[in-house]
């Protein structure tokens, strides 16, 4: 273990503090101002770095994860990626478990790395197949890690630490705090964790989950139809998740999202289709609040991972699609953040930021 603690050290200098941008726009031709952490800044481009390297830290602490020992995990492609990057930089074996139907980005990425990868069907079970694989092989396999991200609370834990402190201290260095935060719910380790954090500085703080209006599987509790929004949206709704401890659930349908990220890389902002649903979600929530609210999301990763999908084509409008009523101006701020800003809630004289 000792052997790896160094580049434990090393890697997270670069998973975490984000910019925080402050996104201006005409809604309706009214002005408004939406916040989003800019997770593409990560060490593999996304979101899931801050879940993963957590987990892994708290695996060798407690001797779950023995140095060398083979990783493996189910996933839908971002977390995949970061388990493969972390755990070859400490020298695993990786090998991830994903539904066949994930974009060939991600695949080639998780190759790139050097792991394994086991491309599950839907005639295998899809999504809750790979889960079922992944924890067979690890059976078999001795002294396998099993990251088990949809139940583990050190994925909540991840946010709690970084995620949402960093948004309080953030928006605190500007005289500002949060009304409201939204974010998609992949396995809920994000908006579980961020609420857990805001929650305890301000209780009256708005949380809502996020999920395509096409599969809304947190109302119904299960599977139901198809979307096209990567990431989110499982098949089923992670343990992690405690729906009666968030707000009301946004939905979002996946066309509106794939037109608004597309509406954002036209303005420079090349990121993923869920970082278009949490926009318009967000933008959901503002409306709720009043115009001046305060509301923060993110953007949880770029749009190279994508170019295969149907966010390189043309997307038809129907009725109804906020992002048609939105034109971006641009991004009024780029707040960044140091260690000491996290630490003590908000930014202090010589903090480096």
């Amino acid at each position: 273990m000792s052997g790896n603690l160094p580049t434990l050290h090393t890697l997270n200098r670069l998973v975490g503090r984000t910019p925080l941008l402050a996104l201006d726009l005409l809604f309706r031709g009214e002005p408004r101002r939406l916040y989003a952490k800019a997770e593409n800044f990560n060490f593999t481009g996304s979101i899931k770095d801050r879940m993963a390297l957590h987990i892994l830290r708290k695996a060798y602490e407690s001797g779950a994860l023995k140095p060398g020992a083979p990783i493996a995990e189910a996933t839908s492609g971002n977390t995949g990626i970061s388990f493969s990057a972390l755990g070859r930089a400490l020298g695993h074996p990786v090998t991830i478990f994903m539904p066949d139907w994930m974009s060939q980005e991600r695949k080639d990425l998780i190759r790139s790395f050097g792991a394994e990868i086991r491309l599950v069907s839907a005639a295998e079970g899809g999504f809750l197949g790979s889960i079922g694989l992944s924890e067979t092989w690890a059976a078999r396999t001795p002294d396998a890690f099993l990251p088990c991200q949809f139940a583990n609370d050190a994925n909540v834990e991840a946010h709690a630490t970084t995620t949402g402190p960093e948004i309080w201290a953030q928006l605190g260095s500007v005289g500002l705090q949060p009304h409201a935060f939204v974010a998609g719910v992949g396995t809920g380790g994000t908006v579980m964790g961020v609420a857990r954090y805001l929650r305890e500085m301000d209780p009256t703080i708005q949380i809502h989950p996020v999920e395509p209006a096409n599969s809304p599987t947190l109302r119904t509790g299960h599977k139901i139809g198809k979307h096209r929004i990567q990431g989110i949206s499982d098949e089923f709704i992670p343990a992690i998740v405690k729906l009666d401890q968030l707000d009301d659930i946004l939905a979002v349908d996946d066309g509106d999202a794939i037109l608004m990220a597309q509406k954002l890389a036209n303005r420079g902002l090349g990121v993923g289709i869920s970082s278009g649903a949490n926009f318009l979600a967000a933008l959901q929530a503002q409306e709720r609040l009043g115009r001046d609210a305060v509301v923060v999301t993110v953007f949880s990763d770029s749009n190279k991972k994508y170019l295969s999908t149907d966010l390189m084509k043309v997307e038809p409008v129907k009725p109804g699609f906020l992002s048609q009523e939105v034109e971006l101006i641009g991004i009024g701020e780029a707040i960044r953040v140091c260690e000491v800003c996290v630490q003590t809630g908000s930014c202090v004289p010589g903090c480096g930021c």
